[in-house]
């Protein structure tokens, strides 16, 4: 079946949300409506909207011109087998000893690797963004090197694949976090799925507000945004064990210098700056 893409771009959340709601009444009604976050620090959010119709542009302009938003691009999809198509782009990731993969190439898991089922439409974090990837290579070296950290935990968690990573390497048990209760569902589907959900913890929470994120940690994830990254600086840090590592990404690489100045000043330690693609992903020690 064809269906019609409206994508627009407007400045801050709360014009996004109202764009987005308006967005619901038109004719004919779009059949699903989104509204993201451009995750570049631009402080963008992308509003679209999916039809089975060739939508109204002109009620389309209406909108844009009233909410202050850019002009809808409208496009018109062909009739496409997504999920087929998004298999066959997604394929299986190797990051050091782990390997990131959906259900359908379960027949390709090599011996000798940690395993870590993840459906790629399911949530921010299958191993194929450079950050994910970042992270777990960080991970890996921090194995290599001989790093045992008893207390983890995961902030900003997503799919949960760093939680997961972790507990598959150490017998403690993990904490992991994410702001957005559906990405807990998800995450909480993907300890299921890799029979992990005796050994991984999921809460809600912003940040550390939560009880069960009081600390201290000895290995900390981040892999968030630059703007929340350093606004937690100081209690990421606080949170920390002397001699713990933090792993954050999410950082375009013209932002790393900021973040590695913010947790600078609250006594970290840059120990490896990684850049995959636009991406860079950051591994800091706080000192013993």
């Amino acid at each position: 079946m064809t269906t019609w893409t409206a994508l627009t771009t407007v400045n801050g959340k709360a014009q996004a949300e109202r764009l987005g709601a308006a967005m619901e009444a038109l004719v004919p009604e779009p059949t699903g409506v989104g509204v993201f976050e451009v995750q570049d620090g631009s402080g963008l959010w992308e509003v679209g909207g999916y039809f089975t119709e060739s939508p109204d542009e002109t009620a389309l302009l209406l909108l844009t011109t009233a909410l202050n938003a850019k002009p809808f691009t409208v496009s018109e999809l062909p009739d496409t087998d997504w999920v087929a198509h998004v298999r066959r782009e997604l394929a299986p990731v190797e990051a050091g000893r782990f390997f990131v993969y959906g259900s359908h190439d379960a027949d390709k898991v090599p011996s000798g690797k940690h395993p870590l089922l993840i459906e790629a439409a399911m949530a921010f974090g299958t191993g194929h963004h450079g950050t994910t990837l970042g992270c777990l290579n960080a991970l890996d070296r921090l194995i290599t090197g001989g790093a045992t950290p008893e207390h983890v935990v995961d902030i900003g968690c997503g799919t949960a694949v760093l939680a997961m990573a972790a507990a598959a390497v150490w017998p403690h048990h993990v904490l992991a976090s994410d702001i957005d209760a559906q990405a807990v569902e998800v995450a909480e589907a993907n300890l299921r799925a890799n029979a992990m959900q005796d050994k991984v913890t999921v809460v809600e929470a912003a940040g550390f507000d939560h009880a069960a994120l009081a600390g201290p940690f000895d290995l900390i994830f981040a892999n968030i945004l630059k703007g929340p990254l350093i606004a937690l600086a100081d209690d990421m840090s606080t949170r920390l064990s002397p001699g713990g590592h933090a792993i954050l990404s999410g950082i375009l690489n013209d932002q790393a210098d900021a973040v590695i100045d913010a947790y600078r000043q609250n006594g970290n330690n840059l120990v490896h700056h990684d850049q995959i693609g636009d991406w860079s992903t950051l591994t800091l020690l706080k000192p013993a």
